[in-house]
């Protein structure tokens, strides 16, 4: 079955790329009467290329959007003289006059200068016509201006920005983990310029690992995402970072509670480069004031460095070579402790772009990602260590074939060699352990595995009111010798001119599975999937309906259900680790509910309102009994607001609001009281209630921040005051049993106070 298998993936492969390079000289004949236009969209000021701007030709229903290199194409149109449009949020829009010519493809490269405020809607009904071509659900772009405003102790987030999205939950008020739609964090595909990174967190959770100087672009697609994307059951969160100015050198410095960052870009040969750099300096700090031995102040620091450099080989052909390092340490050292836990990433990749004429663009990227964590202590010379790393080695390569106005073919394949390590040592004497070793406290894991991936996907408009996407993805796991096949759907109805209604259906598979807490990020353990455990598995059901009650107001609402199977919940008393199966108890679930999206993107006054409804529900046999219990990260309701608003060019003001329902948590029920023959009280132990049982008091949060403009040595200076949790709500992140004494005190362990932070952001 192996060898059968490989053989028709290989073969299947070969159809799908070599469909369109087959046609591609006969459809340059196609064009007849018509002609084509095509191109980049670049902002005037530094030559990025734009993502998600609008072309569309006026008075007409032609049109399209540039893609995530920038690119775009519109085809069949008939001869003649037109004027183009190109508008995006943020950017004055652009017309230019083109004369079109039959049987020719018209190269236009367009660039458009950023609007610092933009007050007036951009070319909202062409917006729409193109969006009948392509089906975008459960997708939202977050404007990096926007996300920029959205801070925590002066630092801008992106996962802070994205956690005040509808649907979108969080485990505790530190907590920068991502729990979409009844999904836990290990569910979310989190793509860096094509690779995949496995734990971007900072500060064991508080804040992610990407800086948002470095970022251009972010797209979350919460659910019934397209066959390009597997490997995951809830969502994909694409990022895409910056190419750098290509006209000039320039630099951003800022300084923050947290942490101080710098970024520097500017123009080489035919492109540009950029390189970006965040630092903590707690560490720093501690080493200049006093510490008290009996209660010392433990080390602790990070950085991140995000880098790329972008050159054009000619009008068709980009390359560009990204990179990121993260690296987080923390340190403790007091009477009879030494402790040690670590944490980074590491992460490259290489992309080429090239387009075959007017109609067939492609992609090629070979990335590499290391991830590792793990801890040693020393306990008066008592030595455990546990370490953990995830190595993945992929190739990729797509196209995207423009076969005319109303059908597109998107097709490629991924392949991803795996290396996964675990090792730890609990005997105490701190020796290394052999490979192979699974005995007396001792474990070295090693697995490798090959995971080969095709697909394909076809959008096609049947009439100007209806469309199709539907697509494919096949899976093969080397070490499981496990085959997956995913199919996938979606419809878009334009019912009126300002409704249309979206439908989304697919199946999803994961590979991976994730040993970790769900407080702290730090000891997370990716593992595969084995002869011994089943493929996780989700099913996806969307329907949305999409309006625009008011002009420059965007309204979605969203229906979701997903039926999950094989999914995992640790086994928190395992002592002997041989398979995966000995990690995991295996069960199933559902997740359901609605959203409501009523988004400004642009304006004085933009941000957002939304709120979620859902239900999350899991069964496993050996928890609870077998009974239906709802998992932490399960909040009935989920409000949230953010509003920005620009006074001036001086003053902008901004808050985020939030409220979501109380955490799942398992509680303690009774208590009985143990000890030996003589002893005269013993020891109290805490019987505990069904796991995630009962419900923590509802969490609610106000941020609020002032940004000011002002100049220093002729420099622009811009000045943020920042209020984390303004009225000062306390969280409760875990409620704790004391039982020294004969009555059982109970304790919550409270999460950050009000915090009110300075930072300053530099140009040069």
């Amino acid at each position: 079955m192996k060898s059968t298998f490989k053989n028709s993936i290989f073969l299947l492969i070969m159809v799908l790329c070599l469909l369109p390079l087959q046609t591609y000289s006969e459809n340059l004949t196609m064009l007849g009467e018509n002609a084509a236009l095509n191109g980049y969209v670049k902002d005037m000021v530094n030559d990025e290329t734009l993502i998600g701007a609008t072309v569309v030709i006026k008075n007409t229903k032609y049109g399209a959007n540039t893609n995530k290199q920038g690119y775009y194409i519109i085809k069949n149109v008939p001869e003649g003289e037109y004027t183009v449009r190109i508008s995006m949020i943020g950017y004055d829009a652009v017309e230019q006059k083109i004369l079109l010519v039959k049987g020719n493809v018209q190269r236009l490269d367009i660039k458009i200068s950023p609007d610092e405020i933009t007050t007036e809607g951009v070319s909202v009904v062409a917006d729409r016509e193109v969006e009948s071509r392509q089906i975008s659900i459960s997708k939202v772009n977050i404007p990096i201006q926007q996300i920029k405003e959205i801070r925590i102790g002066g630092e801008s987030d992106v996962f802070r920005a994205i956690q005040m999205l509808p649907g979108v939950l969080t485990s505790s008020q530190i907590s920068s983990g991502l729990y979409i739609r009844g999904g836990s964090p290990d569910q979310n595909l989190v793509l860096l310029d094509g690779t995949t990174v496995y734990n971007p967190s900072h500060l064991f959770g508080f804040i992610s690992t990407f800086n948002s100087d470095a970022i251009k672009d972010v797209e979350l697609i919460k659910g019934g995402y397209p066959s390009e994307y597997g490997s995951r059951l809830s969502s994909v969160l694409n990022i895409t970072q910056k190419d750098g100015n290509r006209n000039d050198y320039q630099g951003v410095a800022s300084f923050g509670l947290i942490s101080s960052k710098i970024s520097l870009e500017g123009p080489i040969g035919k492109g540009s480069w950029f390189i970006g750099g965040r630092r903590t300096y707690f560490d720093l700090i501690k080493s200049a004031i006093d510490n008290d031995p009996k209660n010392p102040i433990p080390d602790f620091g990070f950085y991140d460095v995000n880098a790329k450099i972008t050159q054009d080989f000619g009008s068709s052909d980009k390359i560009s070579v990204s990179g990121f390092i993260s690296n987080d340490d923390f340190n403790l050292s007091t009477s009879g402790i030494d402790m040690n836990m670590y944490l980074g990433n590491r992460s490259g990749g290489v992309k080429w772009t090239h387009i075959f004429g007017e109609d067939f663009f492609t992609n090629v990227n070979v990335s590499g990602s290391y991830y590792r964590n793990g801890f040693e202590q020393d306990l008066s010379g008592y030595i455990m260590t546990v370490s953990n790393s995830i190595t993945d080695y992929t190739f990729r390569g797509m196209s995207e074939w423009f076969i005319s106005d109303m059908t597109t073919l998107s097709s490629g394949i991924e392949f991803t060699n795996f290396i996964f390590k675990y090792s730890q040592n609990f005997s105490g004497d701190g020796a290394e352990v052999n490979q192979g070793t699974n005995n007396g406290g001792k474990t070295n894991l090693l697995y490798h595995d090959w995971v080969y991936s095709t697909f394909a996907q076809l959008n096609h408009k049947f009439t100007d009111l209806l469309t199709l996407q539907a697509g494919l993805r096949a899976n093969y796991w080397d070490y499981a010798m496990i085959s997956t096949f995913d199919p996938r759907a979606a419809l878009r109805w334009q019912i009126q001119d300002n409704y249309a209604i979206k439908a989304s259906w697919g199946i999803f598979h994961q590979y991976l599975r994730l040993a970790g807490d769900e407080n702290f990020s730090l000891f997370d353990t990716w593992l595969p999937t084995d002869h011994t455990v089943d493929p996780s598995q989700a099913v996806h059901y969307i329907l949305s309906l999409e309006t625009e009650p008011v002009d420059g107001y965007n309204m979605n609402f969203d229906v979701y259900y997903k039926d999950l199977q094989n999914i995992s919940e640790i086994k928190r008393t395992a002592l002997s680790v041989k398979d995966v199966k000995d990690i995991f108890f295996t069960g199933k679930g559902e997740a359901y509910g609605a959203e409501i999206f009523l988004q400004k993107k642009f304006g004085k006054l933009a941000g957002w309102i939304g709120y979620g409804l859902g239900w999350v529900k899991a069964n496993f046999d050996s928890i609870n009994g077998g009974r239906d219990f709802r998992p932490k990260y399960d909040r009935r309701h989920d409000l949230k607001v953010v509003a920005q608003y620009q006074y001036s060019e001086a003053w902008s003001f901004g808050a985020t609001f939030m409220f979501q329902s109380g955490q799942s948590y398992t509680a303690a029920v009774s208590r009985v009281q143990v000890g030996l023959d003589g002893d005269n009280y013993g020891y109290g132990k805490i019987i505990p209630s069904d796991r995630y049982g009962l419900r923590m008091p509802p969490s609610h949060q106000l941020n609020v921040n002032i940004g000011y403009n002002t100049t220093m040595f002729k420099l622009p200076l811009r000045i943020n005051l920042d209020i984390f949790n303004v009225y000062s709500r306390r969280d409760i992140l875990m409620r704790v049993y004391k039982t020294e004494n004969e009555e059982t005190v109970v304790e919550d362990v409270q999460l950050l106070p009000i915090i009110p932070t300075f930072s300053f952001e530099l140009k040069f």
